[in-house]
C-alpha cells in the first residue's frame, strides 16, 4: 500500500519564519495566521484550534486539489499529523522515514530513513507499525523512531544531529507516540501495552539528546529498590510477583504541558497481564495497581510527581489512559478553574484541576 500526502492549499504561506522556541510554542495558537502548525497538538495544552478565518462556509465549497505528494510504503497505518513551519511541511511515515516538502509546490526538499530492521521491529510492536508524528525546536526536527531511538534532524537539510537510545525492540517496547518539547526537553514514551513490559516516559534534552530524568508508571522489583517515593506507594498496591509480568502502563499518545506551572500531563496504558487476578491476590480488596490507566502529572525539571488520577483502578479492560488531554481554563460557578479534559476509554468525560488534580 501506497499513502498520498493531498493538499488542498487554504492558508497563506509567506513571510519570515517565526524561531520555534519555548516563547513560539506557548503562543503558537496566536502564530498561525501564516500557515504554522509547530506542534503535535498545536499548543502545548493541545488544543488543536486553529484561529484561521479564510475558509468558511461561504467558499469551502471552492477548494480543490493543489498538488499531492506520496510518502511510500507503508504496510501500517499513516496516523502522523503533519507540521507546518517556514512553507515547510514535515511529515513521518509509519516507518518513521521522515520527509520535508516545499507547502506550495509540494516538491520534495529532504528525505531521511532510518534504516529500520522491519521484521525483527514489526514482530515486536504493539499494536500494529504506526509512527504518530515528529516534533519541532531550535531549527530542529525529533523523530521517534519505531525501533526505540529519539533522532534529531536539521530542519533544512535532514542531517542527523544526535541520536539517544530510549528503548530496545528485543525488551518488546518501541517508539509510536509523538514528542512532545517542553522547556528545553523533548519528551517521549515507549508503547508496548500489550507485552510483558514497565512503562515509562522520559525527557531528553533537546540540544544534545541527554536524557534529564526518567518516570516508570508502575513500581519494578523491590528487591532492587524504588527510584522515587512514587514508586514506593504504587508498590503498595500490587501484590505477588508482578514485576516479573511487566505492570503495563506504557505511554504511547496522549502528554499535555501547561507551561506556566511548568507541569507535564501524561496518560498511562492499561496495566499488563489484563487479568488482574495476576497482579492482585484478592481482587475484592480492591489494588489499585498504580499508575495504570492514569493521568500522572510530574514536573518538567525533575519528573517529581505532583499528583495523579486514576480513571481505572485495577485495570482489567484494556482500559488505557493516554486519550488526548486539553488544557482550558473555564468558569466553572462563577470561578475561573485552570483544568484538564479527557474524554477516557472507559466512557466517562473528565474535567480535573489540573493544579491538584
Amino acid at each position: 500500500m501506497r499513502c498520498l500526502l493531498a493538499i488542498a492549499l487554504s492558508v497563506p504561506l509567506f513571510g519570515q519564519a517565526t524561531r520555534v522556541d519555548d516563547a513560539a510554542l506557548k503562543n503558537s495558537a496566536k502564530l498561525t495566521s501564516d500557515g504554522d502548525w509547530l506542534s503535535y497538538g498545536l499548543t502545548p495544552g493541545e488544543t488543536r484550534y486553529s484561529p484561521l478565518k479564510q475558509i468558511d462556509r461561504s467558499n469551502v465549497k471552492r477548494l480543490g486539489l493543489v498538488w499531492s505528494y506520496e510518502v511510500g510504503d507503508g504496510g501500517g497505518d499513516q496516523e502522523a499529523t503533519p507540521l507546518v513551519w517556514n512553507n515547510t511541511i514535515f511529515g513521518v511515515t509509519n516507518w518513521s522515514i521522515v520527509f520535508a516538502v516545499d507547502a506550495r509546490t509540494g516538491k520534495e526538499k529532504w528525505r531521511w530513513d532510518p534504516l529500520v530492521n522491519r521484521k525483527a521491529t514489526s514482530d515486536k510492536m504493539c499494536c500494529g507499525v504506526v509512527n504518530r508524528g515528529l516534533a519541532l525546536y531550535h531549527n530542529k526536527v525529533y523523530v521517534p523512531v519505531n525501533d526505540g531511538r529519539l533522532e534529531a534532524l536539521e530542519a533544512d537539510t535532514g542531517k542527523p544531529v544526535w541520536e539517544a537510545r530510549v528503548c530496545w525492540v528485543q525488551h518488546e517496547q518501541t517508539l509510536t507516540m509523538a514528542p512532545r518539547i517542553a522547556k528545553g526537553k523533548v519528551i517521549v514514551g515507549a508503547a508496548g501495552g500489550d507485552r510483558p513490559t514497565r512503562g515509562f516516559f522520559a525527557a531528553y534534552d533537546a540540544e544534545t539528546g541527554r536524557e534529564v530524568w526518567r518516570f516508570y508508571t508502575v513500581p519494578g522489583d523491590p528487591a532492587k529498590g524504588f527510584e522515587s517515593s512514587a514508586m514506593r506507594k504504587a508498590a503498595a498496591t500490587w501484590e505477588g510477583e508482578w514485576w516479573k509480568l511487566g505492570g503495563g502502563g506504557a505511554v504511547w499518545d496522549g502528554i499535555s504541558y501547561d507551561p506556566d506551572s511548568e507541569l507535564l500531563y501524561v496518560g498511562t496504558g492499561n496495566a499488563e497481564p489484563w487479568p488482574q487476578a495476576l497482579r492482585t491476590k484478592d481482587v475484592s480488596t480492591g489494588r489499585d495497581n498504580l499508575y495504570v490507566a492514569s493521568i500522572v502529572a510530574v514536573h518538567v525539571d525533575t519528573g517529581e510527581l505532583k499528583w495523579h488520577y486514576q480513571m481505572v483502578p485495577g485495570d482489567e479492560w484494556d482500559y488505557d489512559s493516554v486519550q488526548q488531554m486539553i488544557l482550558a481554563d473555564l468558569n466553572i460557578n462563577g470561578r475561573t478553574r485552570k483544568v484538564i479534559m479527557q474524554a477516557n476509554k472507559n466512557g466517562f468525560f473528565y474535567v480535573l484541576d489540573r493544579i491538584t488534580g
